[in-house]
């Protein structure tokens, strides 16, 4: 195959793939990282008899693409920084472009490092290492003029305890050379710390350590950090949430007349025949929930449970009210990503069906993972007297509406049966009512309805009651 035919490849071109490259050597690829559709296909591939990372660029945009990757990877390469090595490039009109790298055997990003750490304390010894690794190759960075546009633990990789940049496509220089300056020190670093979940605040001055030991070139208020944390974590908010509703490397997306459905790529070939059947499938579970506008089941899939719930149309003035607006199910699952980026505990989100007749909406379904938790008035119920829960359950459940008021998210139904515990955290279900506020007045309201109804699972003159009340967060 010529590279050029590889923007007919598809996503999921059969490997592996052998590739005559416009120089007229061969290429075979064994194994894909990213794909872009018709664009960028990155993998492992066996290049002169050893192994090499290939950025293969083909379409329209290949020769814009490589111009990118190829002056990042020289940048970094020049800075005297830590890279793979290019072994090979070069671009031809008309067909595409290549770049050859280095391939870093066992090598583990310091994503990979975070995600087996992520769950302890705030901020364990473990945490620091990762974090305060990661702050130093981006002072380092700085140091030298330059910023990853693309910045996060992926881009990090570990070999032999020396860590590497990668992703030239993203490096982007100032006055290479020459400290980076302070605006874009703290717009970077707030796009850093934005992708981590947002408890990190209040450990950012005690991080900001790291990066200053390597580069102290500019003092680094603490407050306009915040700011520019918080405005990144807007920006790649918008940009998940409309992710979540596009064809694109995490999820398959179907449209038409008669049906729209969204699937995790992951799951799309286990989850098949439940979205190609799912009445069948919730007759065929067990039922978690009989009512008239939705119907809930769990099923057995392998050695995993899952729940579909699917929302009903009770008749024809309810499907008025319903057919010309986004289904309880496809809002379920907007909200059920939202939590899930945001680092709060629910049920995994897996796909989301909605039936059409000529675009109109009929029935819905949203299939999630099945929590195995127990609600919170179950677990709470030993406690009715003097006698309080343990600690680590009611500092969980501050964090939780702490988290939640500092997202602005309403639940919309805090009954107790809607909370659940699981693997050391509460976890919210029901999602169907849940809100995202852009303006404080509103979410003040929703908040405190929120707090009430939870309270409200208990008598008023209890101890729980009355310790619930002391600890939860309110907004004065």
């Amino acid at each position: 195959m010529k590279l050029t035919s590889l923007s007919e490849a598809g996503r999921s071109p059969a490997l592996p793939l052998l590739i005559v490259l416009p120089s007229g050597q061969p290429l075979e690829l064994h194994s894909l990282l990213r794909v872009l559709p018709g664009q960028r296909y990155v993998g492992k591939a066996q290049w002169q008899d050893r192994a090499v990372l290939a950025k293969l660029l083909v379409g329209s945009k290949a020769e814009r693409h490589f111009s990118r990757e190829l002056q990042g990877a020289q940048l970094l390469a020049q800075q005297g920084l830590h890279t793979p090595a290019l072994l090979d490039h070069g671009t031809r009109a008309g067909e595409g472009g290549w770049l050859l790298f280095e391939f870093l055997e066992n090598a583990r990003s310091l994503a990979d490092d975070w995600q087996s750490v992520a769950d302890q304390p705030w901020l364990s010894d473990a945490q620091q290492q990762v974090l305060g690794e990661a702050l130093g190759a981006i002072a380092e960075l700085h140091g030298k003029g330059l910023w990853q546009e693309d910045l996060h633990l992926d881009n990090l990789l570990r070999q032999d305890e020396r860590l590497y940049l990668i992703d030239g496509g993203g490096i982007r220089a100032e006055t290479a050379g020459q400290p980076l300056s302070r605006d874009r020190v703290l717009a970077n670093l707030g796009l850093f710390f934005a992708q981590l979940p947002g408890a990190v605040d209040d450990f950012i001055e005690e991080l900001l350590v790291y990066y200053l030991l390597v580069n102290g070139e500019h003092a680094l208020p603490l407050e306009a950090l915040l700011k520019a944390v918080a405005k990144a974590r807007v920006t790649r908010m918008q940009a998940y949430m409309a992710k979540i509703e596009r064809d694109c490397t995490a999820f398959r997306v179907w449209r038409s007349a008669s049906r729209l459905q969204v699937v995790r790529r992951e799951e799309d070939a286990q989850l098949a025949p439940l979205l190609a059947a799912p009445d069948a499938a919730i007759e065929a579970g067990q039922p978690l929930k009989l009512g008239g506008s939705s119907t809930v089941a769990r099923v057995e899939q392998g050695a995993r449970q899952l729940v579909i719930k699917r929302y009903n149309i009770k008749g024809f003035g309810h499907w008025l009210r319903r057919f010309w607006r986004p289904s309880r199910a496809w809002h379920s699952w907007c909200e059920g990503n939202r939590l899930a980026f945001l680092g709060i505990a629910t049920p995994k989100p897996l796909a989301v069906l909605e039936r059409r007749t000529l675009w109109l909406r009929r029935q819905a379904y949203l299939i999630t993972e099945h929590s195995p938790g127990v609600d919170i008035i179950t677990r709470f119920a030993p406690y009715q007297a003097d006698e309080l829960p343990p600690e680590a359950d009611l500092q969980a459940l501050q964090t939780l509406f702490a988290t939640l008021m500092r997202e602005r998210i309403s639940h919309g139904d805090c009954k107790g049966t809607n909370i659940l515990w699981q693997a050391g955290r509460w976890a919210l279900i029901d999602l169907d009512a849940m809100h995202h506020h852009g303006n404080a007045s509103s979410f003040k309201a929703a908040y405190a309805r929120d707090r009430a109804r939870l309270l409200r699972n208990w008598p008023a003159g209890s101890a729980l009651y009355q310790e619930l009340d002391r600890r939860l967060p309110t907004i004065t």
